[in-house]
C-alpha cells in the first residue's frame, strides 16, 4: 500500500513565537494537517523575549529561555532548515536563502522577526537577540559604562538588568522623559533608574555615542525589498485572517506583522494571541488541498481581533536577590512589587514548560532505528555474510581499482545511509562528506561522484525540490574541491521510505603517497582529527533528550571538509590512516592493527579522548546508538592488543563503540611530529584534534604494561 501524496508546500519562515506555538498546537492537539511542511529559521532556538531580561540580569540560565525548535518540528513531523532567509520572489513562490537554493511553497507563513531601529553609529542593536546575547558574554563587567540607545520599557528592563548583572548602565533618551505609557508609569521609571544608580541622559543629539540600541524595531529589511505591502517600519500589512493584503496564499504574524485595522505595537503579546487564529487558517487552507485555484485560499477562515490593550510586566532586575516588577496596563500602573515579579515568573515559566516536554520520534514505548552511519550492519553480520559469499581480505577504506596513464592511482569507494536529517541539502552534504573522507583516509583527493538519490512518495513538485536540494548539497562539498557530480540514479522510495542518499565516490593519488589502514609500526602516535559522539547524540534526540546546543555543535564539526588534512598529514610523514565512522573508534583502530604484523599493541589515553558536548553525559545517562550493543564486540580488544590507560568508566567505552557520521581521520605519525600536527590542525579549524595514544612493540614475556 503506497503511503499518502502530499499535495500542498507550507513554509514556516522564521522562528518567532507565533511560530513555535502553530507547531505546538498541532502537536498537542494531534492536528497536524496533511501536506509537506518545513519551518526556516537561522538558528535551531529562540529565545522567548519575556524571560531576556530576567536572563540578562542573571536570574535564568539560556535554556530555561529557549525553545528547542528542531524538536518541535522533530515531534510534529516538521522539517526543520538552519538557514538565513534573505527574500522572496513573490512570482516564482520561491523563500530565498543564502549560500544555498531556494526553497518553493504553496503556502507561506512569516514570523520573521525584527530588528532594532534607528541604531547610531557604533551601537549594536538588541535585536535580533543572539547576536547582542553572545557580546554580552563576552563583555566583562569591569569594562566601561555601556550606554544604552533609547527610553521605552525594553530599555528600561535591560539597564535595570544590566546593573543586576554588574555592569555600570546609563540611558540616552531622544525625548525629555521615559516612554512608558503614562506618567506614572515614567515617574516609577525614574525612581527604579536612580535607586539602581543608572543616569538618564534626556534630548540627547541624534549623533551622541552609546553602546547598545534598543529604540523600537522595524521588520527586516527585505520584505519590503521584495514587493510586499508594508507600513513605514516595513511591517507587512495583513487582514485579520492574517493573510497579507493582495497575496491570498501568504500569511504573516508576529514583530513583521501588522494588522491595517488594528495597528498594535510590536509585542511577543501579540505574537501569542494571534497563534491560534493562525493555526487553525493554515490548517484551513492545508486540508483544502489540490481543490483550489492556484491563486485563492478557502473561505470561511478565522479573524483575529486583538484586545485593544495588553498588559504588560517590566523586570526590574538590578537586585537579583529581590526582583521586582511595574504592572502597566493603560493608565493604571502598579508596583514595584516583589509579588508582581513572581507573578510574571510563573506566568513565564508555564509557558516555556509547555515547550519542554520532551517527545521522542517513535510512539510510546516504540525504540527508533538509528539513521546515518549507525544505519549500517553490525560488523558481525557483515563479516559473516561476506564469508559466505566468498569475499574477503583485509578491508580498506577505498579499493584500487587501476592506474592512470600519469601514473597515479585510480581509487574508489561506495557509502550511503537513510537520511540523518530531514532537510535535503543538509542531508546531501553530510552524506558527500562522509562518502569524501573514505578518500581521504587513503591519501587521495577526490576527482568525481555519482549519487543514488532516493525520494519519498509525495507530489512530482516536492520530488523535484528534495532530488535538486540534495544534488546542490552533494555540489557544496565537490565544487571547492573541483570535484565533479558526473551522474547517477534516482528513485522513489515506497511503503512509506524516506530519503536516501548513496554515493560512488572516485579519487587519484600518488602510489607513493597512498595510504592503507596499516601496517602500524612501533613508536608512531595515533592523532584522531576531532571529536565523537554523534551517534548518542542522534540517538538521544530521537528520544527527545538532546539538548539544542549540543546537536549544533555536532552539526557544525560534521559539515567541516577534512580534505585539507591530506596534504599536512602527508607532509608530516603519515604512513596509515582510516576514517572512524559506524564501527566506531575500537572497531576501526582493530582493523588498523589487523592490517600490520602480529603482536602490535596500542595504548590509548583515557584522558586524551575527545568527546563532542553532551555525548559523555548521555551515555552516562544509558543513551546509546542501535547500533552499538553490536558494536560492543569490539571492547574484547581492550583485553587484548589496546590497552586503555586511565579509568574504564561506562561513558567511556560507550564512546569508544560509538558509530560516527562524518567521523574523525586516525592517523599514525610519527612521534616527533606530534606536537606540529596538533598546533597545524588547530591553525585549519580543527581545535580539539587529540594525540590518543601510542603504538608499541610486542610485550616481552612477563612484562607488565599499564
Amino acid at each position: 500500500m503506497h503511503s499518502q501524496v502530499p499535495e500542498s508546500q507550507l513554509l514556516l519562515a522564521g522562528g518567532g513565537h507565533s511560530h513555535a506555538l502553530v507547531l505546538l498546537r498541532w502537536l498537542m492537539g494531534g492536528s497536524r494537517p496533511p501536506g509537506a511542511i518545513a519551518l526556516v529559521n537561522r538558528s535551531s532556538t529562540v529565545f522567548y523575549s519575556g524571560m531576556v531580561p530576567g536572563l540578562v540580569a542573571g536570574l535564568y540560565a539560556p535554556d530555561a529561555c529557549r525553545i528547542d525548535l528542531r524538536r518541535l518540528c522533530t515531534a510534529v513531523k516538521v522539517t526543520f532548515i538552519a538557514a538565513e532567509i534573505t527574500g522572496l520572489d513573490l512570482a516564482g513562490r520561491q523563500l530565498l536563502l543564502a549560500d544555498r537554493p531556494a526553497l518553493a511553497w504553496d503556502w507561506l507563513s512569516l514570523d520573521v522577526g525584527a530588528v532594532t531601529r534607528a541604531v547610531g553609529t557604533g551601537d549594536l542593536g538588541v535585536k535580533p537577540l543572539e547576536p547582542f546575547l553572545a557580546w554580552l558574554e563576552q563583555t566583562p563587567t569591569a569594562a566601561a559604562p555601556l550606554r544604552i540607545r533609547g527610553g521605552g520599557a525594553a530599555a528600561l528592563e535591560l539597564a535595570l538588568a544590566l546593573r543586576g548583572r554588574g555592569h555600570r548602565a546609563s540611558l540616552v533618551l531622544r525625548d525629555t522623559d521615559l516612554q512608558l505609557g503614562n506618567a506614572r508609569a515614567n515617574h516609577l521609571g525614574r525612581r527604579l533608574l536612580a535607586q539602581a544608580g543608572v543616569t538618564v541622559h534626556p534630548t540627547a543629539a541624534a549623533g551622541e555615542a552609546a553602546s547598545l540600541a534598543c529604540t523600537g524595531s522595524r521588520a527586516p529589511a527585505w520584505l519590503a525589498a521584495s514587493g510586499l505591502p508594508c507600513d513605514g517600519d516595513g511591517r507587512v500589512l495583513t487582514l485579520p485572517t492574517l493573510q497579507v493584503e493582495g497575496h491570498p496564499r501568504l500569511f504573516a504574524a508576529g514583530d513583521c506583522a501588522v494588522l491595517r485595522r488594528a495597528p498594535r505595537p510590536p509585542s511577543g503579546v501579540w505574537a501569542v494571541r494571534a497563534a491560534p487564529t493562525l493555526a487553525a487558517n493554515l490548517a484551513r487552507c492545508l486540508n483544502a488541498g489540490s481543490s483550489l485555484a492556484a491563486d485563492a485560499a478557502p473561505q470561511g477562515l478565522r479573524r483575529w481581533r486583538p484586545q485593544r490593550r495588553a498588559l504588560q510586566l517590566l523586570a526590574d532586575g538590578s537586585c537579583p536577590e529581590r526582583p521586582q516588577a511595574v504592572a502597566v496596563w493603560g493608565p493604571v500602573t502598579l508596583g514595584p512589587s516583589p509579588l508582581l515579579w513572581r507573578w510574571k515568573n510563573w506566568i513565564d515559566r508555564r509557558f516555556m514548560e509547555r515547550f519542554a516536554r520532551k517527545r521522542a520520534m517513535g510512539a510510546a514505548g516504540e525504540t527508533m532505528a538509528c539513521r546515518g552511519c549507525a544505519a549500517k550492519l553490525a560488523a558481525p553480520t557483515l563479516s559473516a555474510g561476506l564469508q559466505a559469499a566468498g569475499v574477503g581480505g583485509q578491508p580498506e577504506d577505498a579499493a584500487v581499482v587501476g592506474q592512470l596513464a600519469s601514473g597515479d592511482l585510480l581509487l574508489q569507494s561506495v557509502d550511503g545511509f537513510p537520511a540523518l536529517v530531514d532537510d535535503p541539502w543538509l542531508n546531501g552534504r553530510l552524506s558527500t562528506l562522509h562518502a569524501c573522507s573514505d578518500l581521504w583516509a587513503s591519501g587521495a583527493r577526490v576527482t568525481g561522484v555519482q549519487a543514488i538519490v532516493t525520494v519519498p512518495e509525495a507530489a512530482s513538485a516536492l520530488q523535484q525540490q528534495l532530488l535538486s536540494h540534495t544534488l546542490a548539497g552533494i555540489r557544496s562539498v565537490l565544487d571547492p574541491l573541483e570535484a565533479r557530480l558526473i551522474g547517477g540514479h534516482s528513485l522513489e522510495a515506497r511503503d512509506g521510505g524516506g530519503l536516501a542518499v548513496s554515493l560512488a565516490v572516485n579519487g587519484c593519488v600518488a602510489p607513493a603517497a597512498h595510504w592503507g589502514k596499516g601496517p602500524l609500526a612501533a613508536g608512531e602516535v595515533l592523532l584522531l582529527s576531532r571529536p565523537l559522539g554523534t551517534g548518542v547524540l542522534f540517538a538521544a534526540a530521537m528520544a527527545g533528550a538532546a539538548r539544542a546546543n549540543w546537536l549544533d555543535r555536532a552539526l557544525e564539526q560534521m559539515q567541516q571538509s577534512q580534505a585539507a588534512l591530506v596534504p599536512l598529514l602527508r607532509e608530516l610523514g603519515c604512513r596509515a590512516c582510516t576514517d572512524v565512522t559506524g564501527f566506531g573508534l575500537l572497531g576501526h583502530l582493530g582493523e588498523m592493527l589487523a592490517a600490520g604484523p602480529a603482536g602490535l599493541q596500542v595504548a590509548v589515553r583515557a584522558e586524551a579522548l575527545p568527546a563532542l558536548p553532551g555525548a559523555l553525559e548521555l551515555l552516562e545517562q544509558g543513551h546509546a546508538s542501535t547500533l552499538a550493543p553490536s558494536n560492543a564486540t569490539a571492547l574484547a580488544l581492550l583485553d587484548g592488543p589496546i590497552q586503555l590507560v586511565g579509568p574504564r568508566t561506562g561513558a567511556l567505552t560507550g564512546l569508544l563503540i560509538d558509530p560516527q557520521t562524518c567521523g574523525p581521520l586516525l592517523a599514525a605519525l610519527p612521534a616527533a611530529a606530534a606536537g606540529t600536527a596538533l598546533e597545524r590542525l588547530r591553525q585549519l579549524g580543527f581545535h580539539d584534534a587529540r594525540v590518543i595514544g601510542t603504538v608499541q612493540a610486542p610485550a616481552a614475556p612477563g612484562d607488565r604494561r599499564p
